[in-house]
């Protein structure tokens, strides 16, 4: 009974990890920067990253996304993406997020859901100079999220 009881938790647990992370683990440089997002980049999906941002991201790039705030970590500024050093496509930046970078930015795999990510992705992306954003997309009235 104890075994079978084991086996029911394991179960679980894998089906609930396979919800949580459909990409697959780890996710490399080459392998992010064909990724594209599920989530389309809309007024919605970008208000969605925002509160994202808030609650996980300010700590070290500041409210302003500027990392002009006092920190240990050399944080990059969001709103500069030809600064970057870790690739812009929307892949390497969920990639950068997920998987985090090194010691300077902890990963985000366990803390968040893919969805929550991509809802991140494309609020940073609403950030940039609004020569190098991505254009952005009607909303989909037929879905209700």
């Amino acid at each position: 009974m104890l075994l079978l009881g084991g086996v029911s938790i394991a179960t679980l647990n894998f089906a609930f990890a396979d919800e949580k992370s459909k990409i697959a683990d780890p996710l490399t440089v080459a392998d992010a920067k064909q990724l594209k997002s599920p989530i389309p980049y809309t007024k919605k999906s970008i208000s969605q990253g925002r509160n994202v941002y808030m609650r996980n991201c300010t700590g070290c790039h500041g409210a302003d996304a500027k990392a002009t705030v006092d920190v240990v970590a050399d944080a990059t500024d969001l709103t500069s993406p030809k600064l970057w050093k870790n690739g812009t496509t929307e892949g390497e930046i969920f990639r950068s997020i997920r998987e985090g970078q090194g010691a300077s930015m902890p990963t985000f795999r366990n803390q968040l859901k893919e969805e929550d990510i991509w809802h991140l992705v494309n609020y940073i992306r609403s950030l940039w100079p609004e020569s190098v954003r991505p254009p952005l997309q009607e909303e989909d009235k037929s879905k209700s999220n």
